[in-house]
């Protein structure tokens, strides 16, 4: 431990943003970094706890307290080493993960928790500013070859622990590019699509086989439609041609609203417009139906990170007005009672993009959509109360509280339910549970002996971080099953 007392004489501070101003009039990163220096600082405040519940939070077991002395120090290449034995992507976490063990500090119980999120990122960015983070193909090949359907964050995650286990890996993606929600969810402005590039040209040097705009199964899968060249493979191809068939395709079936009016045009799941943003800025072209907020009165209906996101994109794209709306109650500011620590505890989260303007309301039902030739135009809502009955959370609609909310583009950023993957499960002959999941046995291994399954197509919509985890946890369960 660097500073048995860094806590105490340092306080916690974080990176910051671009001005507003400046940020609404490009799509570039907003988050900007501390000198070195005062990294190391905040990197000094770990306490090097006897039991360390940031480690414990962590789906990939960050070794943080270990680091952060390195870092401290100013060891970036020990710092690194031990980074990169838990999180093979600390590029991609370090910039959209939404710091589960930063709840979990001890110096969280009272809301001044280590920066653990954006030293993770210092790190990383710094191993590669000095050369650190070099292609490594494992020193011999085992005979076995895997196919992984799926180039999302859990498919990668797989790839890069099963190619370095010596297995031959081939990584299927229907979209034209790689990433998966990494590269056509998350804007942009939070994650830019060069770091993603750079992971994937390293992972390519090391052996892994990349097979884009390759469409495994007959059933709809992502977004839009197959580009010229495309080719669809019959899932009991790979079967044949594969020891193992890894599927990591995600949930990307999005939660509908079914109330009067949704008929009308106007009215946009978020994924489809966050995607349609994302590949218009990498000049990607396809057929895609143009959607812009310019000029616009943009309702987002969904109080999260999707959500959010759509709020910064429909301001950099024009819009005239945005309102972010949520049938659930205002969170509080601070850690609730009953949710103490070291638990994650749902608390009001002000992103970049809120900070940018709009506006919030909480406890609002959309209870059906106004048209004018075909078109939306406007939202009718009512204000909702929430109980507790029989322990459960209960909605009640507040009498004579109906009102109208003026919209010319509604987004729906309400989650997802379950996969897109009819034709892959009817090829593999997979089961599925109540949600349209992968169903698994044991840990990753579906009903067909030659299939495994992992991230959110077998435990349905999480966290990226979530995804890389259970990636590398089929990766490790594959492994086994061979040796």
């Amino acid at each position: 431990m660097g500073d048995p007392k860094g806590f105490l004489k340092i306080r916690r501070k974080v990176s910051g943003y671009r001005p507003v101003e400046e940020r609404l009039n490009d799509y570039s990163e907003v988050e900007v970094g501390l000198p070195d220096a005062e990294r190391q600082g905040q990197a000094a405040r770990c306490m090097d706890c006897g039991v360390p519940f940031c480690h414990w939070a962590c789906p990939v077991s960050n070794v943080m307290p270990e680091w952060q002395d390195r870092l401290y120090r100013g060891d970036w290449s020990g710092a690194w080493a031990l980074l990169e034995d838990c999180n093979p992507f600390p590029e991609f976490t370090g910039r959209v993960c939404p710091a589960l063990c930063e709840a979990s500090c001890v110096l969280g119980a009272n809301d001044e928790p280590v920066t653990i999120r954006q030293n993770e990122l210092a790190i990383i960015e710094k191993a590669f500013d000095l050369g650190l983070v070099r292609a490594r193909a494992p020193r011999a090949r085992n005979g076995k070859k895997v196919a992984i359907v799926g180039a999302g964050p859990s498919g990668l995650s797989a790839a890069y622990f099963l190619n370095r286990a010596g297995f031959s890996v081939t990584v299927y993606e229907a979209d034209k590019k790689l990433g998966g929600y990494l590269r056509y969810g998350i804007p942009d402005f939070k994650l830019d699509k060069s770091f993603i590039d750079r992971r994937i040209t390293l992972m390519e040097a090391e052996g892994v086989v990349f097979r884009p705009d390759t469409r495994v199964g007959s059933g709809r899968y992502g977004f839009g439609t197959l580009g010229e060249g495309a080719e669809v493979i019959d899932g009991r191809e790979l079967e044949s041609a594969f020891d193992l068939v890894l599927l990591t395709i995600g949930a990307r079936e999005p939660r509908e609203i079914a109330v009067p009016g949704r008929e009308n045009a106007g009215i946009v799941q978020a994924l489809d417009y966050l995607s349609l943003q994302n590949r218009t800025l990498a000049g990607e072209s396809g057929g895609f139906e143009t959607v812009t907020a310019y000029g616009k009165r943009v309702v987002v209906i969904g109080g999260g990170d999707t959500g959010s996101d759509c709020v910064g994109t429909a301001n950099r794209q024009g819009a005239m007005r945005v309102t972010q709306i949520e049938v659930l109650p205002k969170p509080p500011e601070h850690r609730p009672p009953e949710e103490p620590w070291p638990l994650w505890p749902k608390v009001l989260k002000t992103s970049s993009s809120h900070l940018e303007g709009g506006e919030r309301l909480w406890s609002v039902n959309t209870k059906g959509f106004i048209g004018r030739a075909g078109n939306v135009e406007a939202i009718h809502a009512g204000r909702v109360e929430w109980m507790r009955r029989d322990g459960a959370p209960c909605m009640t609609e507040v009498g004579g509280s109906d009102f109208e909310i003026g919209a010319d583009l509604v987004l729906l950023a309400m989650g997802f339910t379950h996969v897109v993957q009819e034709g892959i499960v009817a090829d593999l002959s997979l089961a599925t549970d109540e949600r349209g999941n992968i169903r698994t046995r044991g840990s990753f291994h579906t009903s067909n002996p030659k299939v495994w399954a992992a991230g959110d197509s077998r435990s349905g919509a999480s966290l990226v971080v979530r995804a890389i985890a259970d990636g590398r946890a089929a990766a490790e369960a594959m492994i086994k099953a061979f040796f």
